[in-house]
């Protein structure tokens, strides 16, 4: 259903919309393996008509579970857009689809909460990632039970003359 606007009533006065989106409806679930929206967009928005066209304008906030790219640690993400903007025109050739006397702000809201997605999410600005191994080769047993040391591609890459 998504957040719809109907016309006739924004013609008699603007409009104040205020309430929750579940991420089913903006299709965001599955956009990056870090980063999950399992709870609803909260909106709080005012909008209005302009001379052919619709001007929105109010604060989205959405709370994202993600996890950290260097320790995959999950944390929580607030993803909030406090002067968010959006100007649909009703004519031209990008106007918006109206079906019912209604215009969907919804693929708007989508498109502007994925920009802001965190591309690298990070649980705090000095995660040092993983932890570091004591030994920087990997033994491995062969099939006779004794261990035999592999060592790293970079090692391998080092004894190289140019």
């Amino acid at each position: 259903m998504g957040l719809l606007i109907n016309l006739r009533q924004l013609e008699k006065q603007n409009l104040h919309l205020e309430g929750e989106i579940p991420p089913s409806e903006l299709d965001i679930e599955c956009i990056d393996e870090l980063v999950r929206a399992e709870q609803p967009l909260q909106y709080d928005i005012e909008v209005q008509k302009l001379e052919g066209g619709i001007l929105a304008q109010g604060r989205l906030k959405l709370s994202l579970n993600c996890e950290c790219a260097r320790c995959l640690k999950p944390f929580e993400y607030t993803l909030e857009l406090n002067d968010w903007t959006c100007h649909l025109p009703l004519e031209g050739e990008d106007k918006a689809e109206i079906v019912n006397d209604c215009v969907d702000l919804t693929p708007n809201i989508r498109e502007d909460i994925l920009l802001e997605f965190p591309q690298h999410p990070l649980c705090k600005t000095e995660c040092s990632g993983l932890p570091k191994k004591a030994v920087e080769k990997t033994k491995k047993t062969g099939g006779t039970g004794k261990a035999k040391e592999v060592s790293s591609a970079w090692a391998e890459l080092n004894k190289l003359k140019f």
